[in-house]
């Protein structure tokens, strides 16, 4: 079930109308800039969005959220020049242990001011007891974020038991709609993401899509 603060977010309206057609066309919170693992300038990344005509998306950068300054200021730009623009949430991709599992978790919509994420925005991951997921949840929480668990179904333990561990941590939900084939253009795996899309609606948590690039263009991981 969804705590009350997620019901509250107003990114939350967004994520609950998110379905397998959202992405890459409309809606993407999940992709990445050469100021991480990517291969895409901020700037061109900026570009891409417009051209696809996203409506709502979120840089991911793991432990970095250095490109989305650049971003912001080159869509107020071109709202200031009547160019229609995506709206910019503030997102970043953490590494954390989760039922002793190495996994990836989207904070997304969190405040600017987020002292609490700041150990997690130094570039690499952490060591310690900050590395667990519990500890993760807790920062993205605090920094008013919504937590997801990205791409379940590509970890070494079960999608099942990873969503069911995050929901009893307390989780806003997990990356439903992902490419796990990575075969060309983006598009969403059938029958596993069709799981996972129904167990979070079972759960009553949010479910978000993104292309998850790393390479020179947004249609494609």
């Amino acid at each position: 079930m969804l705590r009350a603060a997620a019901l509250l977010h107003p990114l939350t309206s967004v994520l609950r109308s998110v379905g397998p057609e959202s992405c890459p066309g409309q809606l993407n919170f999940h992709c990445h800039t050469l100021l991480s693992d990517g291969s895409l300038d901020p700037l061109v990344l900026a570009r891409q969005a417009q051209e696809l005509g996203l409506e709502q998306m979120a840089v991911t950068d793991h432990h970095s959220l250095a490109a989305h300054d650049p971003i912001a200021a080159c869509f107020a730009e071109g709202q200031r020049r009547g160019e229609r623009v995506p709206t910019l949430w503030r997102g970043v991709e953490i590494s954390c242990l989760l039922e002793g599992c190495l996994v990836h978790v989207l904070a997304l919509g969190f405040a600017e001011r987020h002292d609490s994420l700041q150990p997690y925005l130094q570039g690499a991951a952490v060591v310690g007891p900050d590395l667990h997921a519990g500890a993760v949840l807790k920062a993205i929480h605090r920094a008013d974020g919504l937590a997801l668990l990205a791409h379940p179904a590509r970890y070494r333990l079960p999608h099942t038991r990873l969503i069911a561990a995050a929901a009893d941590l307390g989780f806003d939900g997990a990356e439903a709609w992902y490419d796990y084939s990575m075969d060309g253009d983006w598009s969403p795996t059938p029958l596993v993401c069709e799981a996972i899309a129904a167990d979070l609606a079972r759960r009553g948590l949010l479910s978000s899509c993104g292309t998850d690039s790393h390479g020179f263009n947004l249609f494609a991981r």
